[in-house]
């Protein structure tokens, strides 16, 4: 038992530094990946600003004028919900995404010793220019409504970072899966669409029964969008959630493990299915 556990951890171990060994490899596939999604249009990257801008305004309109939702926390509330959209659209984007990249990509996998796992994370660092939009607007929503700028906002960094382990976890998983199982793909974004409104972004978790919290704060990204809010709007350290962060990285290193070695185990067989 203990030599079949110390495999597997030098398994995941070699699975992960050879991420770090082709890096320039991931940095040139992200930028391709970049130009192809926008590639014959004439907006071109200004598609980048348009689409997290339109979705800030229609879940503004919904919520805030016509069910005219009220500020939260003495907050105005299309702050709090671009805290909380900046979140989790990064996660969607990556999970969705990365499920789909290795079908998606099967010239690349066919080739001798292409190492597929570095896909989902090409998809992390190409994603980041619309995250990067998102934050932006979410700062130019700060400064109009003169909610201060302190140094927790830097906070944002390491609640970042926590989603991309989570989205790399369970992307890993379910890429793999999907090249076997097309099915995957459209559960994921049945999946992604039930999780929106099961996590606190156009509503307030502090608004439910303390049972009914309780239950709801199981889901990771629960942890990672009042982060969000605690580093732009309410200024307050991460160590402070200290139970939360536990029960997050406890999901996510089981899900970074967990998908480090189906993909692993599945791996060889790609060619032969693509």
């Amino acid at each position: 038992m203990i030599v079949k556990l110390r495999g597997l951890v030098r398994a995941f171990i070699e699975f992960v530094v050879l991420l770090f060994q082709r890096r320039q490899v991931i940095w040139e596939l992200a930028k391709r990946d970049v130009v192809q999604k926008y590639v014959g249009s004439r907006v071109g990257l200004l598609w980048t600003v348009i689409h997290p801008l339109s979705l800030i305004f229609i879940f503004w309109f919904v919520f805030g004028f016509g069910l005219k939702a009220q500020p939260v926390d003495d907050v105005p509330f299309s702050v709090w919900l671009t805290a909380g959209m900046a979140a989790w659209f990064a996660f969607s984007e990556i999970l969705a995404e990365s499920t789909i990249m290795i079908v998606a990509n099967p010239h690349l996998i066919k080739k001798i010793r292409f190492p597929s796992q570095i896909l989902p994370v090409v998809k992390i660092v190409s994603s980041f220019i619309n995250h990067l939009i998102f934050l932006s607007l979410l700062i130019v929503l700060l400064l109009l409504y003169r909610v201060p700028i302190t140094f927790f906002a830097l906070q944002v960094i390491y609640y970042y970072f926590c989603l991309t382990m989570l989205a790399l976890g369970i992307s890993w998983l379910t890429s793999s899966v999907n090249v076997f199982v097309r099915d995957v793909g459209q559960f994921v974004q049945l999946f992604l669409q039930i999780t929106f409104w099961a996590t606190p972004i156009v509503w307030n978790l502090d608004i439910m029964p303390v049972k009914v919290q309780n239950i709801l704060r199981l889901n990771p990204m629960c942890y990672v969008v009042n982060g969000y809010r605690q580093a732009f709007i309410y200024h307050e350290p991460f160590w402070l959630n200290l139970r939360e962060g536990l029960h997050f990285w406890t999901i996510t290193l089981f899900f970074l493990v967990l998908g480090a070695l189906v993909f692993r185990r599945l791996k060889p067989h790609f060619p032969d299915i693509l």
